[in-house]
């Protein structure tokens, strides 16, 4: 039976995507796992895995940009034909040069299902999977093969629960085996896989895989060096040009969804924004300390805006009105704490997110500030690290702004905004004493906090930072 293969939806805020690469020839045999495509999006660029076999058949061409859930084209089995009286052309024209192409029509398929291990993985129309944006986020995270998973939800919809149950279930299973075993000629592995283990000099037959069917994946070569992807593997980082006057920058792609969200949040929120000053004395005397002490170490050294977001973490445990999201029935207070933060990136910005921040110690929060801000620079940053954020941290101290307005991003109700370190004057009998100051600015929904709570959120966040040795557990 054909299987349709739809432009996949790449986080919340996808529209469309450009297909910038096919990575398979058409007419070839692909597994499920197999790379299939380069896509582009207006956050990422991504590698597009089969969700299932078949002899693989495009419907458009390379340049291509269409809406997420187009049809691009077909997995079919050995010697059959596209669905439609002779096939669905390739379309030409102004798809090929890079322009939008509406997806041709197809009759619908009927719903595929996957049988493993007597587990039915529930698929719908396409062959996709069915399986929660947070069931994949968990399964992501305890590196699970969902198509493993037995779904309990609606219409067999795979959800957080149901994969937490068979993390339970599994754990006392042995460690997977080798992918190839002695005699073997073939290691079933995706053409992608097989050339970043090509680039980073890895043999195959050492890599112990994860995936179904002892498919090797990429994060089992990131096992294998302890790294992820070298540099030299990576996606060149995008870049922008300076823009001249008479240019016209279009409302597309990254500065297209930046321009949309803005508007959004300012026209469904009511805004307000306090400004704060805290002082940073001791921050600034503590990362001294912590430059020679660690010099020989290999914990890296917090930046001050990670002892920032740490403050903000634990003072959101304190106050949980502010890490909430507004719902037609009413303020919904969160469970976790998931700290996003801005980063400046060639066209715009992106937001990568620390998940369950607040249960860090600071090194690890350091860590993972550093990890995710270069891969979002370097255009390496998956879909995944830029989506879950319940309240999110920007800075423009760098800029030499001390205070500003930043817009709440859509789904949250408060952002932080901070400001640049530089010196003040406070007076202790009679006596001028100089300090290192910076300005906070807390912009929130006024439908879910009012100015109070928001006040005493910052000086929770002050008090915080003014005794920050508590901030590295």
């Amino acid at each position: 039976m054909a299987v349709e293969v739809l432009l996949p939806k790449i986080g919340l805020t996808m529209q469309e995507g450009t297909i910038d690469e096919w990575l398979v020839p058409t007419g070839s045999a692909v597994a499920e796992g197999d790379a299939l495509l380069r896509l582009a999006t207006d956050k990422v660029d991504v590698d597009v895995e089969a969700e299932a076999g078949g002899m693989f058949h495009p419907v458009v061409p390379a340049g291509t940009t269409l809406p997420a859930g187009a049809l691009i084209g077909w997995l079919l089995a050995e010697g059959e034909q596209p669905p439609g009286p002779a096939g669905v052309p390739m379309p030409t024209g102004a798809g090929a040069s890079g322009g939008t192409a509406a997806p041709p029509e197809a009759p619908a398929t009927a719903t595929a299902t996957l049988s493993l291990n007597g587990t039915a993985a529930s698929r719908g129309t396409g062959g996709r999977l069915l399986a929660s944006p947070n069931a994949r986020r968990v399964a992501a995270q305890a590196a699970v093969d969902l198509t493993e998973v037995r779904g309990t939800g609606p219409g067999g919809r795979i959800v957080s629960e149901d994969v937490e149950e068979f993390l339970a279930a599994t754990a006392s299973r042995p460690a997977p085996v080798p992918s190839v075993l002695p005699g073997d000629s073939v290691i079933p592995v995706s053409p992608l896989v097989r050339r970043l283990a090509k680039e980073r000099g890895i043999d195959l037959s050492e890599v112990q895989a994860t995936g179904a069917g002892g498919r090797i994946r990429r994060s089992d070569l990131d096992a294998v060096t302890g790294t992820p992807e070298p540099a030299a593997a990576r996606p060149a980082p995008r870049t922008a040009t300076t823009p001249q006057v008479g240019d016209v920058i279009p409302l597309t792609g990254m500065r297209g969804t930046i321009a949309r969200r803005m508007h959004a949040s300012l026209q469904e929120m009511a805004q307000l924004t306090h400004g704060y000053e805290v002082r940073m004395d001791a921050v600034v005397s503590l990362r001294d300390r912590l430059k020679e002490e660690w010099a020989d170490s290999d914990l890296p050294v917090p930046s001050l805006n990670d002892f920032l977001l740490k403050a903000a973490a634990l003072a959101l445990r304190e106050h949980p009105l502010l890490n909430a999201t507004v719902l037609e029935d009413g303020v919904h207070l969160l469970d976790g704490i998931h700290l996003g933060f801005a980063v400046a990136v060639p066209g715009g910005l992106m937001v990568p997110v620390i998940e369950d921040a607040v249960d860090l110690p600071l090194p690890e929060i350091a860590r993972r500030s550093k990890a995710l801000a270069q891969a979002a620079r370097e255009g390496r940053i998956s879909p995944a690290q830029l989506e879950g954020a319940t309240f999110t941290v920007t800075s423009l101290g760098g800029y030499g702004v001390d205070f500003f307005t930043p817009v709440i991003n859509p789904g949250n109700v408060a952002i932080l905004g901070v400001g640049r370190l530089r010196d003040s004057v406070e007076w202790v009998d009679d006596r001028p004493v100089r300090t290192r100051v910076l300005t906070l600015s807390l912009t929130f929904d006024h439908r879910a906090v009012d100015g109070a709570p928001a006040a005493e959120y910052l000086r929770t966040v002050g008090e915080q930072l003014s005794k920050p040795l508590r901030l590295l557990v």
